[in-house]
């Protein structure tokens, strides 16, 4: 009797991952600069791509379970023919990770992702730059070489200052959002410093690639208070400027009826200006959001409220106990004046007297000073207040691009809200289901290279994200939301979740091995999305090209 056995795999949306990898060529162009061993069964370049499905599987798996992962995957599928799960393992994990740290992470990433950007037409003048921090924990060890990143606290932008950390400095271009750099900083590095030398390098990367196209950097205040900016005008910039410039400072509090606004959409407003600042000749523009004035105003009424509950109760207090000499009293109020300078305090003192003894007094017996008591009210400074709400919801940006006919002030608003680009790009490395949200490797070097391989997953996720809603635009087609209504810009990971539940179904027969083989729970949407990656992810999932094809 012939023994018959079954197993099954999930392929779920990594069949998806898998076909933009291969589409894209990403192990070969890694393999080609990483000299592969030949003794090695898993390539540098596929480890990275194992890493990637990992990463983009949104299992919350850590890099050394990267194995587990795959035990239950199709993985000739997904990473070739003739590969195992038990291969996927630290030690070819780890020669990928050290291979990458030699090569160097930064260049690396630099040379691929502006390759296929390139390929793809998808680079644009604009650049944006900014930098997250990541925690690390327990002991690490350091390695013996002088270009490794430093491990040590730092200002933590994820709010855990009692963890070590690492800074990555990012660099995203293009209406995919691609991230083209990365650059991995010491745990204590300031954007004063990192941003400046970023846009060098990348400047100085730009010029060995031979791009025509001159660059436009667009960035947060860390890179204008730098000072960095100001002095070197051989690229242009757009950057917010910091308030603590006294020349900005003065600007946003300027009285509304005194500047000339012009109105934009969604609730802005901007007015021009001209400045000097640094030595260095600039346009400044004033931007009002009334969005961001009604959140600071808010938050400003808060506290407000806070901060007059806690002065009434200090001067209830100052009031049930006397003082002993009336300087005493009035130091305690000049102390709360400027403490809360939103407030206006009014006060008096009134001396307390009573007889000296016991008992009825004498008939002209004089009363003697005993003590004094303060007297004090409180109200809210509304001049004062109306000064700083004519700073909120108001900030400066500043370029030294002076040519308005090409580039007017509407789009210097509009190119630096695609900063959120990068910010976005940051949610997505440290959302607790990606692959790592803090980092548990114990050497530097390999830091330094998984978060090379951290940021490939997050380009990889955005050109499919970009490629798949072009797809929908040019086919004229569309994909069920959520609610089950038509959309032509679903998110990637909500059509990961539409993936969810495909399985590869392996029948065997015998010594003879695999007698058949299906995809199951292939229903018509998930299908349309399968077609709608291209041939790559067809041949994955075995279905044919064209709807209704043999």
């Amino acid at each position: 009797m012939i023994e018959r056995l079954l197993k099954t795999e999930s392929l779920d949306h990594h069949g998806l991952v898998a076909s933009q990898c291969q589409e894209v060529k990403l192990a070969q162009r890694i393999d080609k600069r990483l000299k592969n061993d030949p003794r090695r069964l898993v390539s540098a370049g596929t480890a990275v791509v194992a890493m990637i499905l990992n990463g983009l599987g949104f299992t919350n798996r850590r890099l050394y379970l990267t194995h587990q992962f795959f035990e239950n995957k199709p993985i000739e599928k997904l990473l070739g023919p003739g590969l195992e799960a038990s291969q996927i393992n630290d030690d070819a994990l780890g020669d990928a990770l050290d291979k990458i740290a030699e090569y160097g992470a930064s260049r690396l990433f630099g040379e691929v992702a502006f390759e296929i950007a390139l390929e793809k037409e998808l680079l644009s003048e604009q650049q944006h730059v900014d930098t997250t921090s990541f925690s690390v924990h327990g002991r690490y060890n350091v390695d013996d070489v002088a270009e490794v990143i430093e491990i040590t606290e730092g200002y933590s932008k994820a709010r855990r200052p009692d963890l070590k950390q690492v800074i990555l400095s990012m660099v995203v271009n293009g209406k995919a959002s691609l991230p083209i750099w990365m650059e991995p900083c010491d745990g204590n590095a300031s954007d004063k410093v990192t941003l400046p030398e970023t846009i060098a390098r990348v400047e100085k990367f730009c010029e060995q690639l031979k791009l025509e196209d001159r660059s436009k950097w667009v960035a947060d205040s860390g890179l204008y208070a730098s000072g960095k900016l100001l002095s070197q005008n051989s690229y242009l910039w757009l950057s917010r400027v910091p308030e603590t410039v006294k020349e900005a400072k003065a600007l946003v509090k300027i009285d509304s009826e005194e500047i000339s606004w012009k109105v934009q959409e969604n609730g802005y407003k901007i007015a021009p200006f001209k400045s000097t600042y640094g030595g260095i000749e600039q346009r400044w523009l004033l931007v009002f959001s009334q969005q961001a004035y009604e959140r600071e105003k808010k938050t400003l009424d808060k506290k407000l409220k806070q901060q007059e509950e806690e002065l009434n109760k200090k001067l209830w207090h100052l009031g049930v106990h006397p003082f002993g000499c009336e300087q005493d009293g009035l130091l305690e109020v000049k102390k709360l004046k400027k403490a809360y300078p939103l407030f206006v305090i009014e006060n008096e003192i009134e001396v307390l007297e009573k007889h000296g003894k016991r008992g009825r007094p004498k008939v002209q017996e004089q009363k003697q000073v005993s003590g004094y008591r303060l007297k004090a009210t409180a109200v809210r400074d509304e001049a004062a207040i109306k000064k700083i709400l004519h700073a909120k919801g108001r900030f400066i940006l500043a370029t030294n691009d002076l040519d308005t006919t090409h580039y007017p002030d509407e789009r210097l608003l509009e190119e630096y809200k695609e900063q959120q680009k990068v910010e976005n790009g940051f949610r997505f490395l440290k959302d607790p289901w990606f692959m790592v949200d803090s980092i548990f490797l114990k050497s530097p070097k390999r830091i330094e290279a998984l978060m090379m391989v951290m940021t490939l997953c997050l380009f990889i996720y955005n050109l499919t994200q970009y490629q798949l809603r072009a797809s929908l635009r040019a086919a004229q087609e569309t994909l069920p939301n959520q609610l089950g209504k038509p959309i032509q810009n679903p998110t990637l990971r909500w059509i990961f979740q539409l993936m969810e539940g495909i399985a590869v179904v392996k029948f065997y027969e015998g010594p003879r091995g695999i007698a058949k083989e299906i995809i199951s729970n292939l229903n018509p949407v998930r299908q349309k999305i399968i077609r709608l990656f291209g041939l790559q992810a067809c041949e994955i999932y075995q279905i044919s090209v064209e709807i209704g094809g043999m």
